[in-house]
């Protein structure tokens, strides 16, 4: 890790923040700028989080009395930032539920999945999927805080959560790697993984976002596939403007601290006044 990498992660140490957001049932389906594509992407995001989370944490956690002093803090904040973004998820979802979508399915499906993984992969092979998936994550969310035009179409009610998702997946974005640099170190499982878990996101995404689509009879509706992958892929292309940071991860020298998101994450946490 390089010192300017040691001193961002002082500057953006994980902070667990309980936030307590209620989603009125008055807040429309499609509460991303009324664009069902958009939001049921999103929305089977979210279905996967609180199990998705619970997974990221024992990962972590399974390492904690063996990484460093000041690592086991960091380790701490991120235990206790998951488990709130699962908390807070979990009744995102119940929200959407209630609209009919099938979350409590998804949720099912990731917790066989989650449960399979535990069984199968050792607790190397489990720690660099955490720490391929949360650099997904991380650069979802930088694209987020660094293009307020990304969320700004959202209903106000709903843009808070993920702000603050965003802002906290900035913050421990490096925790994960740097547990895995300090325990395992192979550049060979940390990589491997993530092209597994690229196939497996990429799949899975598409597979939870079509059951929501299909669960409101408009998976067929071939004009709103259209446009909402022509903003995806080409304008403005927002997976498509990921790419650079997602190959990054494939350097031997990589480290997350290497794209600073702190002037954006501050700028965000003085908007809607995060601590």
């Amino acid at each position: 890790m390089t010192s300017q990498a040691k001193i961002l992660n002082q500057v953006n140490r994980p902070t667990p923040r309980r936030m307590d957001f209620v989603f009125d049932d008055s807040i429309p389906m499609d509460w991303f700028g009324g664009s069902p594509f958009k939001t049921m992407v999103l929305t089977a995001l979210s279905a996967t989080f609180p199990e998705g989370e619970r997974f990221f944490v024992d990962s972590v956690r399974h390492y904690q009395k063996r990484v460093s002093p000041d690592l086991a803090k960091q380790v701490s904040g991120f235990i206790g930032q998951e488990a709130h973004h699962g908390r807070e998820h979990t009744a995102f979802n119940a929200f959407m539920g209630r609209k009919g979508l099938p979350m409590a399915e998804i949720d099912e499906f990731v917790e066989k999945g989650m449960k399979f993984m535990r069984r199968k992969l050792s607790p190397e092979r489990q720690l660099a999927m955490t720490c391929a998936l949360e650099h997904f994550t991380a650069i979802l969310a930088e694209l987020a805080l660094e293009n307020p035009e990304f969320f700004g179409p959202m209903d106000e009610r709903v843009k808070p959560l993920w702000y603050w998702h965003a802002i906290e997946e900035s913050e421990h974005k490096a925790v994960a790697f740097d547990v895995f640099q300090e325990q395992v170190g192979s550049y060979w499982i940390r990589s491997s993984q993530m092209v597994i878990n690229s196939i497996e996101f990429a799949f899975f995404s598409s597979f939870h976002t079509y059951q929501l689509l299909k669960a409101r009879g408009i998976q067929r509706d071939w004009k709103m596939h259209r446009e909402g992958l022509k903003e995806l892929f080409v304008k403005p292309g927002w997976l498509r403007k990921m790419g650079k940071a997602y190959l990054a991860y494939y350097k031997p020298s990589f480290h997350p601290w290497q794209r600073d998101t702190t002037r954006a994450m501050n700028h965000w946490k003085a908007v809607y006044g995060i601590e």
